[in-house]
């Protein structure tokens, strides 16, 4: 099992840098971006700062995937930087890879948090030997509107400014939301969206009590890297707890059937010790994936005890709890209970 490398804590007064590694959204809706700017200044004392090509028009980033590329080495080479936030995902990281030097990354360890497409430079840091951290982005999560949920909040000092273990994470029981409120309309910046009322997780099956090390990312983008130098290794599965979650597209079934048949065939589910699912778009096919991953897990496979906790609070709905990639964790199926048992970062 390979060693990876945790990043140093934050503290206020560090300067962090804003990336646009896929869609140039952050330079189609300044107001939003500037409104996720100040969130993170004034919620966490951190200077914040954008990349060369961060601000950008969307058009020019989908065209330039090596400015891309290097605006993420120089941040990683920058001393002075101490994070980097993905502004926000879209479709095309992958178009980056050709443009990364993983050893950029190795020599340089910083936090780096993001989430959906940027589950590609999840897998970069993973194979460079460097824990990250899947979660919110610039324009989603630190720019949420009427002001960052409680939750989400003290997610954001838990991960990344504490170095003690992270410890259990609990359902966010106050509401969650995937309402899409117009980001072009600079008047609803301050419009709180609607909560549904949470329920808890669906612990699926399993009675046991498992660890493992987090791997995985958003289903639709895992895709495009199958096959490729960022794909997992063999040994990377073993013992693994697997996380999946799917975008705002909202994933056919027979689409999320087909991917986990691939899975199966390629063994995947005889080799990890565990799965978890976070909540999709709207909760929209929550009881058809829970029926899939059963009639493959259990039916199919006869992996009745392998755990699986779905409906989960993290990927694309929100408030969202953070996952630290590569870091070790516990699923308790008789305490139906979820920990992170590392820190993810160091002082």
């Amino acid at each position: 099992m390979k060693k990876l490398v945790k990043p140093k804590k934050l503290k206020p007064g560090d300067k962090i840098a804003t990336i646009s590694l896929s869609w140039g959204g952050a330079g189609e809706v300044p107001h939003r971006y500037e409104q996720g700017k100040r969130q993170l200044e004034d919620l966490f004392g951190l200077t914040v700062t954008a990349t060369k090509n961060a601000l950008k028009p969307a058009d020019w980033i989908y065209k330039n995937p090596q400015a891309r590329a290097e605006d993420l080495m120089e941040s990683f080479a920058d001393s002075s930087i101490k994070a980097i936030i993905s502004n926000i995902g879209g479709e095309d990281s992958i178009r980056i890879l050709p443009y990364m030097d993983h050893s950029v990354i190795t020599g340089n360890p910083k936090i780096f948090l993001g989430f959906s497409d940027t589950t590609v430079t999840h897998l970069s840091c993973y194979k460079a030997g460097l824990v990250s951290f899947y979660g919110i982005s610039t324009l989603t999560g630190f720019a949420e509107n009427g002001g960052m949920f409680p939750y989400q909040i003290a997610d954001i000092q838990r991960n990344l400014f504490s170095s003690a273990p992270i410890g259990q994470i609990q359902p966010n029981l106050n509401g969650w939301t995937s309402e899409r409120l117009e980001w072009t309309d600079i008047s609803l910046l301050q419009t709180k969206r609607q909560l549904t009322t949470g329920i808890g997780w669906n612990f699926l099956q399993g009675t046991k009590i498992v660890t493992g090390r987090l791997i995985g990312g958003c289903l639709e983008v895992l895709e495009f890297v199958k096959s490729t130098s960022l794909w997992f290794d063999a040994e990377d599965w073993e013992g693994a707890i697997l996380f999946l979650e799917t975008s705002e597209v909202m994933m056919s079934p027979i689409n999320f059937k087909w991917i986990l048949w691939n899975y199966a065939a390629q063994g995947i589910f005889h080799q990890i010790n565990g799965i978890i699912v976070g909540r999709p778009y709207n909760n929209q096919f929550a009881a058809e994936y829970n029926q899939i991953l059963l009639q493959i897990i259990r039916e199919e496979l006869q992996l009745t005890e392998l755990p699986i906790i779905t409906e989960m609070d993290f990927g694309h709905t929100a408030p969202a709890f953070t996952i630290p990639y590569g870091l070790t964790a516990e699923i308790n199926c008789e305490k139906q209970s979820f920990t992170i048992l590392e820190n993810g970062v160091e002082d």
